[in-house]
This record gives C-alpha cells, sequence and structure tokens, in this order.
C-alpha cells in the first residue's frame, strides 16, 4: 500500500513508536557492521594458527571486506532511492547475517575470504540505507537527536568490536576458536530482519530513477585501483604498477564526473548526483569527512599496533583500555547535536578538533614520559579528551552534511558520505606504512622492538595531531548552521512533508 505526501509524525502516537523501534533496529544493524570490521583484527592470530592461512590470506580476510564494502557503497546507496530503502535494508542485512555464518563455518581459508569479501558487498547495500532511512522518516527538528545516537553508536562500535573479539576469542567457546566472531551475528541478523520488516517505512525517490550501470563500473573500477594498492602496498613493498593504478584511478573518476555530468543532463538518472556538491554544506562536509577519516585511519591502527606489539600488552587489556574512549565519544556525540549545536553551531565541531588535537598531544607527552612502563590508567586522560573531541565532531558532522541534501538523493548521499569515510580510512593505513613503519629500523633486534613502536607510535600521534589542524581550518566552509537548527525556519522541515513518497 502507498501513501504520498505523508509526513513522518503521523499517525500519533503509534506512528511515532513505529519509527522509534524502526531507528533501533537500523542502529543495531550499523553497530553490527562497526563491530565487524574491528572484530577480525585481534583474533587474526588465532585464524592463521586455527585454519593454517597463509599471510596472504590473512590479509585478504581483512581487506577484501574492506575492498567489497567501499566498492559498494555508492551502488547500495542509489539502488535504495530507486528500489527503496527498505527492501535493500532487508536484502543487505539477510546477506550479511548469511554470509557471517558462512564465514563462522568456513572449512578452509580460501571459503573464509570469499565469505568476507559477500559480507562486504552485503554491508554496502544494507549501511546507505541507514542514513537514507533517518533521513526520510525524522522531521528536520528531531534529526539532531537522532544523529547525536547515531554518533554514540560509531563510539561504542569503534572499541566494543576488539574488546568483543578479544572476549570471544579468549573464552574459545565450545571449542571453536575464533569461529564466534562471525557466529554472533547470526541472531542479532535474524532478529533485525524479522523487526525490519515489520517496522520499518518503506521510501523512495518520489521520481522513478534508473541505476546507472556505466556509473557502477567507472566508480568500481576506480575505487578498487585507489584503494586495492593501499591495501596491500606495504606487504608487496609499494610495487611500481601500484602507483600507475593509484595514479590512473585519478583519470577514471575524472571521466566518470564527465559522464556522470552528461548523464543527468540527459535523464536526469547519474549514480552520484553531481549537484549535490553544489549544496554548500555537503560539498565541505565530504571534505572534512576525507580528512577526518584519514587520521582516525592512522591513530587506530597504529595505536594497537603501540599496545600489542610495542607494549606487549594482550588483545583483552588493549581492548579494556579503551572502553574510556567509547564512553566519552557516546556522551559527548549525544550532548553535541541536541545541546550544542543549535546554539553554537559549527564552533561545536571546531571545538572538537581543537579538544581531539589537545588529547593526542597530552597522549604524546605521556608516551614520551612514561615510555615501556606507561600504564592502562595513565592512558585514561588523553583518551577521554580525545573522545570527547571525536564525539564533538562525528555527530554533527553527519547532520550539516545531510542537513540541506534533498529527499530523493538520500540514498546516493549517504552513499557518498560513507564511501568518502571508507576512503580516507584507506588512505589513512595507507600513510601508516610512512608515518610509523617508515621510522622503524628494519634491522631491529627483538629487545628493541618495544622501544621502536613507543618512537614510531609518537611520530605518528604528531602527524594525527596536525591533520586535526587542518580539520579546523576545511571547518570554516562550513555553514555556521546547519539547516535544521536555524530559528524559526520553516523551509528547512518542508521537504520531510512534501517530498518522500512513502510505502508501508
Amino acid at each position: 500500500m502507498t501513501s504520498t505526501e505523508t509526513t513522518p509524525t503521523s499517525g500519533g502516537s503509534t506512528a511515532d513508536r513505529r519509527r522509534w523501534l524502526a531507528l533501533a533496529i537500523i542502529m543495531t544493524a550499523a553497530f553490527m557492521d562497526l563491530v565487524d570490521v574491528t572484530i577480525v583484527n585481534v583474533a587474526i592470530p588465532s585464524i592463521q594458527r586455527d585454519a593454517g592461512a597463509s599471510f596472504s590470506q590473512i590479509q585478504w580476510i581483512t581487506a577484501g571486506y574492506a575492498l567489497a564494502f567501499a566498492a559498494g557503497l555508492i551502488t547500495g546507496g542509489r539502488l535504495g532511492d530507486i528500489h527503496g530503502r527498505k527492501r535493500l535494508f532487508l536484502i543487505g542485512i539477510g546477506g550479511f547475517t548469511l554470509a557471517s555464518a558462512l564465514c563462522g563455518f568456513a572449512v578452509n581459508p580460501e571459503m573464509l575470504v570469499a565469505s568476507r569479501i559477500l559480507q562486504g558487498g552485503m554491508a554496502a547495500l544494507m549501511v546507505p540505507q541507514v542514513l537514507a532511512i533517518v533521513h526520510a522518516t525524522f522531521p528536520a527538528h528531531e534529526r539532531g537527536k537522532v544523529f547525536g545516537l547515531f554518533g554514540a553508536i560509531v563510539g561504542l562500535g569503534a572499541v566494543s568490536g576488539p574488546l568483543l573479539g578479544a572476549l570471544l576469542t579468549q573464552w574459545n567457546l565450545f571449542g571453536l576458536e575464533w569461529r564466534p566472531i562471525f557466529l554472533i551475528n547470526l541472531p542479532v541478523g535474524i532478529a533485525g530482519l524479522i523487526l525490519g520488516r515489520r517496522f520499518i517505512t518503506e521510501s523512495k525517490a518520489p521520481r522513478a530513477l534508473r541505476l546507472d550501470l556505466v556509473g557502477v563500473a567507472l566508480v568500481t573500477l576506480g575505487l578498487l585501483m585507489l584503494l586495492y594498492p593501499l591495501t596491500r602496498g606495504h606487504e608487496l613493498g609499494w610495487p611500481l604498477w601500484g602507483y600507475a593504478s593509484m595514479g590512473g584511478a585519478l583519470g577514471v573518476f575524472g571521466a566518470l564526473v564527465a559522464y556522470e555530468r552528461r548523464k543527468g543532463a540527459r535523464d536526469g538518472s547519474p549514480l552520484i548526483e553531481l549537484s549535490l556538491f553544489r549544496v554548500k554544506s555537503f560539498a565541505a562536509g565530504i571534505a572534512v569527512q576525507t580528512v577526518f577519516g584519514i587520521g582516525l585511519g592512522v591513530f587506530f591502527l597504529v595505536w594497537t599496533l603501540y599496545m600489542q606489539i610495542g607494549l606487549g600488552w594482550s588483545p583483552l587489556r588493549a581492548g579494556l583500555t579503551g572502553v574510556p574512549f567509547s564512553v566519552s565519544v557516546s556522551v559527548a556525540a549525544g550532548m553535541s547535536v541536541q545541546k550544542l549545536v543549535p546554539r553554537f553551531g559549527r564552533k561545536v565541531l571546531q571545538a572538537g578538533a581543537l579538544v581531539l588535537a589537545s588529547g593526542l598531544l597530552v597522549y604524546l607527552w605521556e608516551a614520551e614520559r612514561y615510555g615501556l612502563g606507561i600504564s592502562s590508567w595513565q592512558m585514561m586522560l588523553p583518551l577521554v579528551v580525545m573522545g570527547a573531541g571525536m564525539g564533538l565532531i562525528f555527530a554533527p558532522l553527519t547532520d550539516a552534511i545531510l542537513s540541506e541534501v534533498p529527499h530523493e538523493h538520500a540514498g546516493s548521499a549517504s552513499g557518498l558520505i560513507n564511501t568518502v569515510q571508507q576512503m580516507g580510512n584507506a588512505l589513512g593505513l595507507g600513510l601508516v606504512s610512512v608515518v610509523f613503519f617508515g621510522v622503524i629500523d628494519e634491522r631491529v633486534v627483538p629487545a628493541q622492538v618495544g622501544a621502536e613502536f613507543v618512537d614510531a607510535f609518537q611520530h605518528s600521534v604528531g602527524w594525527v595531531a596536525a591533520v586535526m589542524g587542518v580539520i579546523f581550518l576545511l571547518m570554516f566552509a562550513l555553514p555556521k548552521r546547519p539547516a535544521q537548527h536555524v530559528e524559526g525556519s520553516s523551509a528547512a522541515e518542508g521537504p520531510a512533508v512534501k517530498e518522500p513518497e512513502l510505502v508501508g
């Protein structure tokens, strides 16, 4: 049954309850994806030992997911606009759950790699629908609260993955070794599939769109040419073909822009809606998101290496050390969009960049002062400060990027947001070989590994702090206030009432 011209808040308390239940469902799915990205890392030694995987296969267990995820995000978002965001979300979460089962029951490393690639592809269908469903379901004045919750989920997922992976691997449930890190997705995914069918309201673009197959081919090719060498460059010794591939990716992206411009003028159904980049809040926010992703990509990997290899801590201790960071992100994210941004606008995001940089500098000072004798308690202060800075940025940044995006392009915009974040992370991971491994002596003896990793960590943290300074300057291009937070702006809420076509 189809209902047009329907407001997200219509239907009284029943409709209101349904949409908040729908939010809980899609947020749980987003959390499941965030955890799955990081949960595998701490179980790699167990997988290598139990499954007999080679080093190259271990690389692909993590890289295969990331590549399939990044390459499919824009297409997944556009498919939601065309065929319905609820439908694509349910296909994505169903496929993700099936792929998780295949990972958990993999009989050899090759099956595990293939299942991880499938899992990343299904996540690319599921994840873009999360922000698009929020955008189409909640009126403008409520989105700040929703994105605050989203930021809290991101903060929780950032640290919960390694901690959960450490616990499940260490417990060795039923003698299954590493397999429960994938099988834990099954009850969550099945519940999300059943409840999502009941409580999520369908929405799609208000006018008919067609999938741009040439655009899909070009964006997938360009992303693979850029991300594959970055993902495997360090392992392969940065071969010449990797640099050629990354350079060629720029040409593919140039061809993509030219084609999408012609496609949009011809039939109005491009894969990437280039008109979005004429929206100042969207274009500036995408730039900030990309650079932010680079900084986070560098920090989280070198942080793990620093604690587990440099300091010799167990995965469980490293995971527990990150809990204050996670809690701080969640609290700050909730406060930022609900209380601070409506009053102070973009100054909140800029303050977040400065707070995050301050926390990094404190961490840098402590790592130098205490060296190999640093404790988890001594790390708490910089981690809480850094978490607060991240929370002040992440949730309101998503809010600002989508604040002026038309509903018909919500899926495409959401796919772009997630894609540039993944691209930024991949670029950051590539830079780790320069800012971290590049300062470690290749002939280091085992007794000096700890000290070398501590020095490399300090060098990397200094670079990440500099990236936060760049982000602070880029944020001047953001609107002073997101559109929905302007007092008395009825226009900001108008599209939430008139544009979406709701099917329910």
